[in-house]
């Protein structure tokens, strides 16, 4: 099971060169367990033909008003009342001006205007035509309304020309449409977290750092996010795309991560630490390569600052929580961190259980008590953690 699965997708499909990465969308939301109503315009099937689309989602594709196939006519009303989300993708320059003034001159326009469910877009056009003033006066109008936008994004097009315009691909639009289509009980709520490594150097080729992969925070983050928190991730080097939804701070060391956690945690209710952070950092870092020249190598190191600690110690401190990866006595250590630095709440798990992989199991250490998580991949998990942070809200 997925966060889609049983939920009813209207897809409306406007004329553009990206409508063919809509027949992807409808495979990939098919494969989250949604299912999936293709609405097209007469300009959208020029592009591509119903018979895709019908073969894609096995259910009939809608272009006119006048399809009789619904016993009392009324497709423009009926088919969004089953539906959880209405999601116009691509949606032109044309259909933005309908929807941002309530004209309904086809089916497509008039589902809009007469849906009972939410209603989500992904432009596509030509650069000029979306930084046309008409186009950005009609997308403020629409944000106004209420409509969520997804994208555009910015790149090569099919005129040729390069600039912002070009339509989300598949897979950001479904993880967009997904995240929105949660429940948001953390709605109102800001939350500053640290996730992955940090690099500590020691001359210009070497440095100290861990193997965390930075999966377990980016889970975290994607999960707080869909629980309608706005999420500041700051991110020590990692190869992950940022979340749907999430601001992304990138910093290399344990210095540029205090220094980024201090600038942004005055506007946290919530402060979640899930970084591997360095305990210590070289004295001394080499400017050159250091030479192979002896059996052994002395490197001074000094510790880094307590990020976590320090933040715990604020005066008006957000509500704490840690992550404690530890290689024995999880329950004494955890429990320890939990006290001595006046946490709301600790995260804990042995790292031969989780550092690097895609699965974990961690037990939550509060004020309560020990609760053992259910094992799971690290985005099930980081759900069943925000569960029991909401709770505890």
């Amino acid at each position: 099971m997925t966060e889609l699965t049983g939920k009813t997708i209207v897809l409306g499909i406007c004329g553009g060169i990206a409508a063919y990465k809509s027949a992807e969308l409808v495979r990939l939301l098919g494969k989250a367990g949604a299912a999936v109503h293709v609405v097209m315009t007469e300009n959208g099937a020029r592009f591509v033909t119903p018979t895709t689309f019908q073969a894609l989602s096995g259910n009939p594709v809608w272009t006119t008003p006048w399809d009789d196939r619904r016993a009392n006519s009324m497709s423009h009303i009926e088919l969004t009342r089953m539906a959880d989300a209405l999601l116009i993708a691509p949606a032109s320059a044309n259909m933005l001006a309908k929807l941002a003034n309530g004209i309904a001159d086809d089916l497509l326009s008039t589902l809009a205007l007469a849906r009972d469910c939410p209603l989500l877009v992904a432009p596509a056009m030509n650069r000029q035509m979306w930084n046309n003033p008409a186009t950005q006066r009609n997308v403020r109008q629409l944000e106004a309304d209420g409509i969520a936008l997804i994208g555009p994004d910015s790149g090569s097009q099919a005129c040729g020309e390069v600039g912002e315009g070009r339509m989300s691909e598949p897979d950001t639009i479904r993880e967009a449409l997904t995240v929105f289509l949660q429940p948001k009980p953390l709605a109102g709520k800001t939350v500053v977290m640290t996730a992955g490594p940090t690099y500590e150097p020691i001359d210009p080729v070497r440095g100290i750092t861990n193997i965390s992969s930075g999966k377990m925070g980016y889970a975290l983050a994607r999960a707080l996010a869909m629980a309608g928190a706005r999420v500041q991730l700051i991110s020590g080097p990692v190869s992950l795309p940022t979340p749907w939804g999430v601001e992304r701070t990138d910093v290399r060391t344990a210095q540029e991560m205090h220094l980024a956690v201090m600038q942004h945690v005055g506007q946290a209710d919530i402060f979640i630490g899930v970084a591997a952070v360095a305990d210590y950092r070289a004295v001394q870092v080499s400017t050159e390569k250091i030479k192979k020249s002896a059996d052994t190598l002395s490197i001074e190191l000094v510790r880094n600052p307590d990020i976590l600690a320090e933040v715990a110690a604020l005066p008006a401190a957000p509500l704490c929580v840690g992550f404690a990866a530890e290689s024995q006595n999880l329950d004494e250590y955890a429990e320890r961190k939990l006290k001595t630095k006046n946490l709301r709440m600790v995260v804990g798990n042995l790292v031969q259980n989780a550092m690097g992989g895609d699965n974990t199991q961690v037990v939550l250490y509060d004020a309560q008590g020990r609760h053992p998580v259910e094992p799971g991949s690290k985005q099930t998990v980081a759900g069943r953690i925000v569960a029991h942070l909401t709770n505890m809200l």
